[in-house]
């Protein structure tokens, strides 16, 4: 096999379809699905499962994709190396997170402060099965999500599937957010029956519309009045000028700190938040220097749960 060869599996796995590849690498798709024959038929594995949905990488294809992007790297370096004229090799970074803001702040402050020339960052805020996908397939580097008690066994056993692991950022207790003018705003302590009465503003999970892959503690309890919504500005909107609610780790991040408040849920559930990598790769440099970013912003503010 060649390196262009394993560049070309490289750039399907990431973009998810061998058209989305053709048209990033401005070859035709024929050459793409050659390359992938060649490789299977040489190596013997089958690397992705095809459907109607698009293709995946099989568990032989991930362990070979490893190895391609080892091979691929070093490639580069040699060359980058020994050639002067070389252009540098582009960094990538990708991030797939729960809606939760201080990911976004702490990409922020690390894309001000890259000072490198060619590169290519990207920030998915998506759901949580999509999060845990995007790692697996290697379409990001690092996913941020949250265990609890109650939704560990399932999503425990889903990053074991995966071949992932999870790494703890900070452990918090629920919150209530609500707005400032909220008839609940001015309490020290809620319980979950105080929140009765009030709309519940939750992220869409789609097809995989699980209370274990909920971003908010404590969906499976049930409510009459519910608000889903797909991004995080929506919410923050519906927060601040009606009177909902949603519960999470009790970070306000600068852009909630007016006409918002974080009220403590009284439970015993608690939050881990953390990253999850592919067991497979070394974080990179790049990853690394995201993860020490998002632990010095998440330092800057109160992390929710006394008594740690």
């Amino acid at each position: 096999m060649t390196l262009q060869q394993l560049r070309y599996l490289i750039a399907i796995a990431q973009c998810g379809s061998i058209s989305a590849a053709a048209h990033q690498l401005y070859v035709s798709q024929s050459s793409l699905s050659v390359a992938v024959r060649d490789i299977e038929q040489e190596t013997g594995v089958t690397v992705f499962e095809r459907s109607n949905r698009g293709i995946t990488l099989t568990n032989e294809g991930i362990e070979l994709l490893g190895f391609a992007r080892q091979v691929v790297e070093q490639a580069d370096l040699m060359e980058e190396h020994y050639s002067r004229t070389s252009a540098p090799v582009p960094q990538r970074l990708a991030i797939s997170t729960q809606h939760y803001s201080f990911c976004v702040e702490a990409f922020v402050e690390f894309v001000e402060g890259y000072d490198g020339e060619g590169y290519t960052f990207v920030l998915r805020e998506t759901r949580t099965n999509e999060i845990i996908e995007d790692v697996r397939d290697f379409r990001s580097d690092v996913g941020i999500l949250y265990l609890s008690t109650f939704n560990r066994r399932v999503i425990g056993k889903a990053l074991e599937d995966a071949g992932l692991k999870f790494e703890t950022l900070f452990t918090a207790r629920p919150h209530v957010f609500v707005g400032e003018h909220h008839p609940l705003a001015n309490r020290k302590l809620l319980k979950t029956d105080d929140l009765a009465a009030y709309p519940r503003y939750s992220f869409e999970q789609g097809s995989v519309n699980s209370f274990y892959y909920a971003e908010e503690p404590f969906a499976e309890l049930p409510h009459e009045k519910k608000i889903i919504v797909s991004d995080r500005g929506t919410l923050s909107n519906l927060l601040a000028h009606y009177q909902g609610y949603t519960i999470s780790t009790g970070i306000l991040s600068s852009e909630m700190l007016t006409g918002i408040v974080a009220i403590p849920l009284e439970t015993d559930e608690v939050m881990d938040v953390g990253y999850i990598v592919h067991s497979e790769r070394n974080l990179s440099p790049l990853a690394q220097r995201y993860i020490e970013k998002l632990k010095l912003f998440i330092e800057e503010y109160e992390v929710g749960y006394s008594g740690l």
